[in-house]
């Protein structure tokens, strides 16, 4: 049961993927081609850190993508995969998916940083959702950490912001679903994902067991992400619950046919429940079990 639940933990985290795939903004200037997408000419003669710093702001240009994810987490010697597909709105993050994990079927909308996922019966009962109740709302924001899978795969697509040349290998060129790219390997320092809280990054490099982590990108010819894959080890420290129980991940992130529609709407009020505190407290409770 103990298994269960981190996978369950870590699965709904996975989930939240498209979040900060690539509504880090940041700045710049280039001019947009005819289909919205930033000219490739503008990264001509850069390094490789510089063509991953771009990829991003060249990605948001195209506006919005389909999208695919397959996210795989393993703990006790029992591995739950996550597969779906949907679409996003690459400016501002929000998305619509369709997921399929352990046989189940599960609806989410991420609108505006928050996360709406209309799950099957048995994790709304586990939930105790008010009858009428189908969807669950979720705010990350306001987990506070109290687990370390709140930083599983999810949060890490954004922070490339600081690398350098050093953090930064072109691998070479690869065919992803029929579109030539150039794969690079990037380090993202670990410190990034806590944003600014020293305590949170002193937090998961302990848990990592390192200060960085290995990010692998595809970037096609105008500069846009393709692909993304990360691979976490997340270790339990001294004290907390479950010893002994590692968290390993892998999750790929694909977008394809930008410039797709991609209207999201979140879920009818009188159809949600904010879930948001009783994951926190199921999680600090499995903490300190």
């Amino acid at each position: 049961m103990a298994a269960k639940r981190v996978l369950g933990v870590a699965t709904v985290l996975v989930l939240t993927a498209g979040v900060a795939g690539c509504s880090d903004g940041g700045d710049g200037g280039d001019a947009k081609s005819k289909d919205g997408a930033k000219s490739a000419s503008s990264t001509k003669g850069a390094s490789e850190s510089q063509v991953v710093l771009a990829a991003h702001q060249k990605t948001i240009a195209a506006d919005t993508a389909r999208m695919s994810l397959v996210s795989e987490a393993t703990a006790a010697g029992r591995t739950a995969t996550v597969r779906g597909t949907g679409v996003m709105d690459l400016e501002d993050g929000n998305s619509t998916m369709t997921m399929t994990t352990q046989g189940q079927k599960i609806e989410q909308r991420v609108l505006d940083g928050v996360v709406y996922q209309k799950a099957p019966a048995e994790q709304r009962a586990q939930l105790d959702l008010p009858e009428g109740k189908t969807w669950m709302k979720i705010d990350p924001a306001k987990l506070n950490g109290s687990n370390g899978q709140v930083n599983d795969p999810a949060e890490s697509f954004g922070y490339t912001k600081g690398v350098t040349d050093r953090d930064v290998t072109k691998v070479g060129t690869e065919t992803i679903d029929g579109t030539r790219t150039t794969h690079y390997r990037v380090k993202v320092a670990v410190k990034d994902l806590a944003k600014g809280d020293q305590a949170k990054a002193d937090q998961l490099e302990k848990q990592l067991g390192t200060s960085t982590l290995p990010l692998e990108m595809w970037l096609d010819d105008e500069g846009r992400l393709r692909q993304q894959t990360i691979k976490l080890t997340l270790r339990p420290q001294t004290g907390e619950g479950q010893k002994g129980q590692t968290v390993t991940s892998a999750t790929t992130l694909k977008f394809t046919d930008f410039g797709t529609e991609a209207d999201v709407e979140a879920p009818a009020a009188a159809d949600t429940a904010d879930v948001t505190k009783k994951l926190a407290d199921a999680s600090k409770a499995q903490g300190t079990a």
